[in-house]
C-alpha cells in the first residue's frame, strides 16, 4: 500500500519538480535584471527615488544628494541581497529535486519556461506593489512615468504567459531517471 502511494505520488510530482525552483530562480534572476539595469546601468531608478510622491508617507531621500543617494543604495543593496537569496534558494531547491544527470535539466524547456514565468511574475508583483500601491520609486520618472510603468507589468505578464507555454511545450523532466534516460525528458 506504501508502495503504491509513493509510486503515484512520485510520478504525479515529477512533471511539476522543476516548477518550484525554476520560478524562484526566475524571481531571483528577475529582480537582479531589474536592479542592475534600471537601478545601475541606466539610473532610472532606485528603490526609494519617489518617496516624495509614495502612498506611505516614507522620507524622501532624493537621489542627486550624496546622502539620498547613499540611503537609495543602501535600500538597492538590501533588494539585491533578496535577490541573491531568491537566486540561492532557487538552486537549493533545484539541487535537491535533481539527483541524477543534473547538466540535462539546464537545457530543459520546462525548467526555463518556469523560470521565465518567475521573472514575469517578479514584475507583475514588483510593478504592482513598489509602483502602485505603494508609489516608492516608478520604472522611469517623468512625465511618461504611468506609460513606463503600464509597459513593466505588460513584460511581465508577456513573461509570465511566455514561460508558462515554454515550459508546457517541454517534455516533463524526470529528476530520478538514470542517466541516459532524464536526457531525452528535458528536451523539446
Amino acid at each position: 500500500m506504501a508502495t503504491a502511494a509513493g509510486t503515484t505520488r512520485a510520478h504525479t510530482a515529477a512533471p511539476n519538480s522543476l516548477q518550484l525552483p525554476g520560478i524562484v530562480l526566475g524571481v531571483g534572476l528577475g529582480g537582479f535584471v531589474d536592479g542592475i539595469l534600471l537601478h545601475q546601468l541606466l539610473q532610472w531608478h532606485h528603490m526609494l527615488s519617489s518617496t516624495n510622491q509614495d502612498h506611505i508617507g516614507v522620507k524622501y531621500y532624493n537621489p542627486k544628494t550624496v546622502s539620498g543617494l547613499q540611503m537609495n543604495t543602501l535600500w538597492d543593496g538590501l533588494f539585491h541581497a533578496v535577490c541573491w537569496i531568491a537566486v540561492l534558494l532557487g538552486l537549493a531547491i533545484l539541487y535537491s529535486r535533481v539527483t541524477h544527470n543534473r547538466r540535462a535539466v539546464w537545457t530543459s524547456r520546462v525548467l526555463w519556461g518556469w523560470i521565465l514565468a518567475g521573472w514575469g511574475l517578479f514584475n507583475l508583483v514588483e510593478g504592482l506593489l513598489d509602483h502602485q500601491i505603494l508609489g516608492i520609486h516608478h520604472v522611469h520618472p517623468g512625465p511618461y512615468q504611468t506609460w513606463w510603468d503600464a509597459a513593466f507589468l505588460v513584460l511581465g505578464g508577456l513573461l509570465l504567459t511566455g514561460g508558462y507555454l515554454l515550459q508546457r511545450s517541454g517534455r516533463p523532466f524526470d529528476p530520478d531517471a538514470p542517466r541516459g534516460a532524464g536526457r531525452a525528458g528535458g528536451h523539446a
